[in-house]
């Protein structure tokens, strides 16, 4: 799904073969802005090489939606668009002025709460009208990794890039490069093949549904750049304006300011006042740490390091913070130097360890053959082994397939007489519990007709995904309700899990026949299918 301007599929898309392989018109259904479901026309591309064609609309915001006049209400409007949507479609690609757009990025990042499927933000240099332009590819690299690869993040993608949202930054007004993401590693980029990093692909690990906040307000916050000789007094007047809750300080370097007593005392005013102000870096890379004594001063005076925070991350996640109710000063203050949605990189100090002359992980897909037997014979001690030993991984390319995600808090598994607890850190759950066994099952499929929901909840806080499609097509939601497993539709349910628009028509017919038969397991099955949304 593409959110753009009126009239773009049929004029900017329907004549260009790659977005559009002339087969036969369809309608797909989509909630409009106004909430009404609406028969919309759609395209789909000719075959990938992986074997797959993106069928695809265009969801028009009229008017459009300004990038530089871009403000808290556009971010809302779209997030509200997804979240109408968000049942639909397995993806969605944005399409969005460049002046704004990292902010957008950033925004919608804080904005949407346990995401489980790609949102990818893109635009162009140069119009798709003009014969030598960037927005072909631009869209057309968004439309392929969005279409092939479950990466659960809000991204930026730009020349050939997939940058997460909120490390983006805009660094050039002319080139065609106009984004990078100084201080992160790629999500992924686009050569001759599609190289996705997993190790940096963030999943939600908690059981909790797709959700958004629609309160988000910039009003109430402000940024101010640092430069030699400014006047304390107009430190001063930013911070007395009515309202101010939140300050974003850009600093010299690694998070400095001018020795100025008067100055620093106007910043401690405020702070006391219940200002929350953070010092981001002015430079495109490093972070931001007390290691000489002007950012010592900084940090007596109560301002909070915001680390390798671009502006745009700082700026839109202290106004989202802002507006929770539910956060104290202090939580805020606590949350701005703490990594929510991958924003920031926190420190940790470096423990030396020999490493291994050989590796430990077994091949790929004899693990996951030994996984499945072990979740079959519900064997606690067995799964637990092979996800401490599955590592960090590879680094595969094919859709579907994932690895670890080095920035979420995977847990180490151990055994206890109520099931599974977890403590530490491990690398290699998320990679392991999103790829595809022989039968063309994940982890969570078994899991999810398993009678252990013991086995299915800890694979949903390893971070493994419940959108995924088996080679049947085939979600773990549907898998456990055509097994009658009641439980197990609730706690995906409750993790965000829904039928896919592909098999909704044959839960109904599944659910139909349940109700005819009068077997031991039929009324299971028939709370499965209700439970499930059929």
């Amino acid at each position: 799904m593409a959110l753009q301007a009126k009239g773009f599929l049929d004029k900017g898309l329907r004549p260009r073969p790659v977005f559009n392989d002339g087969s036969p018109p369809k309608t797909v259904s989509v909630v409009g802005n106004d909430g009404e479901i609406i028969d919309s026309p759609s395209l789909r591309t000719p075959l990938s090489k992986y074997s797959r064609r993106i069928r695809y609309t265009a969801l028009e915001f009229d008017p459009l939606l300004d990038s530089s006049s871009m403000n808290a209400k556009g971010w809302e409007k779209i997030a509200k668009a997804i979240q109408r949507n968000y049942q639909l479609f397995d993806a969605f690609v944005i399409l969005h002025g460049t002046d704004s757009l990292a902010y957008t990025a950033s925004a919608l990042s804080f904005m949407i709460n346990n995401l489980g499927k790609p949102v990818i933000l893109t635009g162009s240099q140069a119009p798709m009208s003009e014969l030598h332009n960037d927005a072909t590819d631009n869209l057309l690299g968004s439309m392929i990794i969005g279409g092939h690869y479950m990466v659960p993040e809000v991204c930026l993608f730009f020349n050939h890039r997939l940058l997460r949202g909120n490390r983006s930054t805009k660094v050039n007004a002319l080139d065609f490069a106009a984004f990078a993401s100084p201080n992160c590693p790629d999500l992924a980029t686009i050569g001759i093949s599609v190289n996705v990093n997993w190790n940096q692909v963030r999943r939600p690990n908690s059981i909790s549904p797709f959700s958004i906040q629609t309160n988000l307000s910039t009003s109430h916050v402000a940024c101010l750049r640092i430069f030699p000789g400014i006047m304390p007094q107009m430190l001063r007047g930013v911070l007395k304006l009515p309202g101010l809750k939140g300050l974003i300080l850009e600093t010299f370097g690694s998070g400095n300011a001018p020795q100025d007593d008067e100055l620093i005392e106007v910043l401690r005013e405020g702070i006391e006042s219940g200002i929350v102000v953070v010092s981001v870096t002015q430079c495109q890379i490093g972070s931001v740490s007390p290691l000489y004594a002007a950012g010592t001063t900084l940090a007596r005076a109560g301002v909070i390091f915001g680390l390798d925070m671009t502006s745009e991350a700082a700026l839109t996640k202290l106004a989202s913070l802002l507006s929770q109710p539910s956060l104290s000063t202090q939580d805020v203050r606590a949350l701005m130097s703490q990594s929510i949605r991958g924003e920031l990189t926190e420190v940790t100090e470096n423990i030396f360890s020999h490493p291994q002359e050989t590796p430990s992980v077994p091949p790929l897909i004899s693990t996951l053959s030994t996984l499945g037997y072990a979740i079959a014979s519900k064997n606690h001690d067995a799964i637990s082994q092979i996800i401490r030993e599955s590592g960090s991984g590879s680094n595969p390319s094919s859709p579907g397939m994932e690895a670890s995600n080095g920035s979420d808090n995977m847990s180490n598994i151990t055994n206890s007489p109520n099931g599974f607890t977890h403590s530490g850190v491990i690398g290699g759950a998320g990679f392991l519990l999103n790829q595809f066994d022989y039968s063309g099952n994940t982890p969570l499929h078994i899991a999810a007709g398993s009678d252990d929901v013991q086995i299915l909840r800890m694979f949903l806080e390893l971070g493994a995904s419940v959108h995924l499609r088996n080679r049947d097509g085939k979600t773990p939601l549907f898998i456990a309700a055509k097994n009658g497993r009641v439980e197990n539709v609730r706690l995906l349910k409750a993790s965000g899990a829904h039928l896919h628009a592909d098999e909704k028509d044959m839960a109904r017919l599944l659910k139909k026949r349940s109700l005819m038969v009068r077997d031991g397991g039929c009324r299971e099955r028939v709370e499965g299918w209700e439970l499930a949304g059929a």
